[in-house]
């Protein structure tokens, strides 16, 4: 008896900024680190198969995946800075420049929250981080955070206890010699939002300069460190 013939379903064609998506992934990045280096929401990187989107983000992401294979450039912050001339924003059907959808900084009632900021970001101060510590301040929440910045930056040598006592995060190496460390936990006790929010004030805004102000006084990293991601995490403390 011949073999029935099967209908499949075809399927569908991969857009532009998707096949360079998976080639920067074939080529070691995650999606979190293409969204760090287009300095967007990792759910963007996603929607790019699943909802046709990225349009926008096709000729940067076609000179990110050029200096990856010409120039062996594998630092997210190299690559973010030669995405960033090429990123054009969309227009308004009147021709004016539409308007970015962020992900919202929100504190759920239990009093966590979570807010990052990358390469971007970071140049400007991690100003939208603002707005969640002087929130958690006015909530007297306690405060973690993570920073990433080149290996040389950091003073103590990895996983050393005085660097971050208790912290069971392991320390997070990468392969361009960047590397991520926690300071604060539940477990620690973490940090008074207060103290931070203050220390932000204090620098007119600027979140990665009152992170990295702390850092150097309490001789963890040197002065001349340079953060190029940055993660902020609230909690309500026991009573």
């Amino acid at each position: 008896m011949p073999p029935r013939n099967r209908r499949t379903t075809p399927q569908p064609q991969l857009n532009e900024a998707a096949r360079l998506s998976d080639q920067l992934q074939a080529a070691g990045f995650t999606k979190r680190d293409i969204a760090r280096i287009i300095d967007r929401d990792p759910s963007l990187v996603s929607q790019f198969h699943t909802r046709h989107k990225g349009a926008a983000f096709v000729p940067a992401l076609t000179r990110v995946l050029a200096a990856v294979q010409t120039a062996g450039i594998t630092d997210t912050s190299e690559l973010a800075a030669i995405a960033a001339p090429h990123i054009t924003r969309r227009s308004t059907a009147e021709g004016t420049r539409a308007r970015v959808r962020t992900k919202a900084v929100l504190i759920t009632p239990a009093g966590t929250g979570t807010g990052r900021a990358g390469t971007q970001a970071i140049a400007s101060g991690s100003t939208r981080l603002r707005t969640l510590i002087a929130e958690a301040a006015r909530q007297n929440l306690r405060l973690a955070f993570t920073v990433r910045l080149p290996k040389s930056g950091y003073v103590l040598p990895s996983g050393s206890r005085t660097d971050s006592p208790g912290i069971r995060r392991d320390v997070i190496q990468r392969t361009d010699h960047t590397e991520e460390r926690s300071y604060g936990s539940s477990a620690t006790g973490g940090f008074d939002a207060r103290d931070f929010a203050q220390r932000t004030d204090q620098t007119g805004g600027d979140v990665t300069a009152a992170i990295h102000q702390w850092l150097v006084e309490t001789g963890r990293i040197h002065p001349q460190a340079r953060i190029v991601h940055l993660e902020i995490r609230t909690w309500r403390p026991r009573r």
